[in-house]
């Protein structure tokens, strides 16, 4: 390393270093949106300059990757403006419609990589109307002439077409890695495209994907000289697949490090496959199920046997409990367990864990019960993560765990930082003691399922339990709160919430207050996501001094009026507030309320499906911006990428 290059990392990590410091948070250069409103309209403020060098800028900034740090390192002056957007490469925008693609290519001209978001995270739970919007098409279209050299695009919750995918392949000769976590639109032929456009692909990862198959023999469209790729991922892929064709495929690229398989695959199949890829760290094993025969689970643990390096199970779509053995050879050296497809109780369970004591990410379902969460604790003492799914998703459904499994993993498990619980019955004493045993969380999620469940064996509200968490869990980002609340509850949150920057709120909520509590305490908070709560225009227009630094507020079934909105699109006109109606007209009250800040204006892909009164005429929109377009600074892009 030269001596530029030395002082640069340095300089780096100071800068890392202050910007990690919670104390000194504040005294940074802040990516506060009030604050750059207020610093872009002193026009009697002298602009700072500094004596770098453009040349020692770029040394320094090579070493800041996290998207925070540079754009507090924009703020700072000019040139170092100038010089971070020429030395950026990736950009991550949280909102498709909080910035148009002409803005994100004017500010940053070599970018290589793109994460895009869409929709609203409520469009998981079916709450966002399929024609919503968050189409890639005109960013595609946008980026195609202004960034050849694109080489990764990480999309979620897009609407992505085979022409999309097309036009991606053609534009981009340099294209290695595309990634689709809950997209829909596409089909199996735009696959094919990218497998035979483009020759140097690296990862082709499909998360939760809709799928359309339209018949096309994608597998087969890769070049027989494709031999680059490191990820192969379809485990949300429907129907068959060509097996020889992918069997060929895994045998050619020998850097492949990641397979995750679809539930067609069979466990002969998946031999097969293993013995071609002994080199695999992350493996998806389709459906596990075969009719059981001792002479295939016995090569098939010699194939286990022979990939040492493996680290990360998933898939299990359906499994014979018999075939469980074969994975025991390599429980050892995993890291992360994905049995959230598999229907399996505490003692299938317990036979695993028993044998992964690195284990640091375990999601399940709550088949496993109690007992197996049980011995999950009694073993996995690194465990970081931890989700429990529910079977039985239905509000009255039964669930098989509850306030014991999680003291159990509080208990066991005192280094984990993430944990989405769901159960049906659950006691304040429980939340407090994994407050107090676990206060490394940075994310927390309870969900109790059915409205409005008290702790079950004191009748009393949850409002102890969740108070504890944001008391005693310093680090705590996200927060996810059900069952019987009171504005108590709420009032724990703003008070006592600093770090939090998501909350999402179902089924719960006295009045009002509670979430005024949240609005004027939470001063770090960027996403609020409410359902079925009964808060009302008054809790709306409580947060006028915060929504301009959050990404976004979400409320469905809550007591909004369509006047509480068109108020806070008159004190707010730089939001776009869009009404989401799909089940009749109400003068009333609002079914779905979905705000975000925006420096593009109103979106231009607004499906026209009810009448919405507002402004004092009637407009044709299922998602109708009230208020007008409001000019926001230019310098106010950079809080967009964040």
């Amino acid at each position: 390393m030269t001596t530029d290059d030395e002082k640069g990392a340095r300089m780096a990590q100071m800068i890392q270093e202050h910007s990690e410091n919670p104390e000194e948070e504040e005294e940074r250069v802040s990516l506060d949106l009030n604050s750059m409103c207020k610093f872009s309209s002193q026009s009697d403020t002298k602009p700072i300059e500094t004596s770098f060098p453009d040349e020692v800028l770029e040394h320094v900034l090579v070493f800041l990757t996290a998207h925070k740090d540079r754009n507090a390192v924009s703020l700072v002056c000019k040139s170092w403006y100038r010089v971070e957007a020429w030395t950026r490469h990736q950009v991550f925008i949280g909102n498709c419609y909080a910035l148009s693609p002409g803005t994100m290519i004017n500010r940053f001209p070599k970018i290589k990589s793109v994460t895009l978001k869409g929709k609203p995270r409520f469009a998981d739970f079916n709450l966002v109307p399929p024609n919503w919007g968050a189409h890639l098409h005109p960013w595609v279209l946008a980026m195609a002439p202004a960034y050849p050299w694109l080489e990764k695009l990480l999309l979620k919750r897009m609407t992505v077409t085979d022409e999309d995918l097309a036009l991606l392949a053609d534009s981009f000769p340099n294209f290695k890695d595309l990634v689709l976590l809950y997209c829909d639109g596409f089909s199996t032929k735009g696959l094919g495209i990218i497998a035979s456009k483009c020759r140097q692909l690296r990862r082709l990862d499909l998360n939760e994907d809709d799928i359309i198959d339209s018949g096309v023999d994608w597998l087969s469209c890769f070049p027989e000289t494709t031999t680059s790729l490191e990820c192969l991922s379809f485990e949300c892929l429907e129907g068959p697949i060509n097996i020889d064709a992918l069997e060929k495929l895994v045998a050619r690229c020998s850097s492949l490090k990641e397979l995750r398989l679809n539930r067609t695959i069979s466990i002969v199949q998946l031999h097969r496959l293993m013995l071609r890829a002994p080199q695999l760290t992350h493996l998806g094993t389709g459906c596990f199920s075969y009719d059981f025969r001792p002479e295939q689970a016995t090569v098939l643990q010699v194939a286990f046997n022979n990939c040492k390096s493996l680290q990360c199970l998933s898939g299990f779509r359906e499994v014979v409990p018999e075939y469980l053995p074969t994975i025991y050879s390599v429980c050892n050296n995993l890291l992360e367990l994905n049995l959230s497809y598999a229907v399996m109780g505490s003692r299938e369970l317990e036979q695993i864990v028993c044998n992964c004591p690195k284990l640091q990410r375990l999601w399940v379902l709550d088949s496993v019960e109690d007992a197996g969460l049980w011995a999950a604790a009694a073993t996995c003492k690194d465990l970081r993560d931890l989700r429990v799914f529910p079977m039985d998703a239905r509000e009255d459904g039964n669930g098989c765990v509850s306030d014991e499994g999680l003291v159990a993993i509080s208990e066991g498990c005192p280094n984990l930082q993430s944990i989405l619980y769901f159960c049906q019955r659950m006691t304040n004493a429980a939340v407090v003691t994994m407050s107090k045993n676990c206060q490394n969380l940075t994310s927390f999620r309870l969900c109790i399922m059915g409205r409005h469940k008290p702790d079950h064996i004191t009748g009393k509200p949850m409002d102890e339990g969740f108070g504890a968490i944001v008391m005693n869990c310093k680090k705590l980002t996200r927060l996810a709160v059900s069952g019987l609340l009171t504005n108590k509850a709420f009032e724990y949150i703003g008070t006592y919430g600093e770090s939090l920057e998501t909350l999402s709120v179902a089924f719960a909520g006295e009045n009002d207050l509670g979430m005024k509590y949240v609005l004027d305490g939470c001063r770090r908070l960027r996403k609020l996501e409410i359902r079925d709560s009964p808060f009302g225009d008054t809790a709306l227009l409580s947060g006028l001094h915060r929504y301009e630094q959050m990404r976004f507020l979400w409320m469905s079934d809550c007591k909004v009026s369509i006047q509480g909105c068109m108020e806070l699109a008159r004190k707010m006109p730089w939001l776009n507030v869009e009404i989401i109606r799909e089940n009749g007209y109400d003068d009333r009250l609002v079914e779905k309320l979905y705000v975000y800040r925006s420096v593009a204006g109103p979106r231009k892909d607004m499906p026209p499906i009810v009448m919405l009164k507002g402004g004092g005429r009637p407009m044709n929109a299922l998602c109708t911006r009230i208020g007008h377009h409001f000019r926001v600074p230019k310098s106010l892009t950079d809080m967009i990428l964040n």
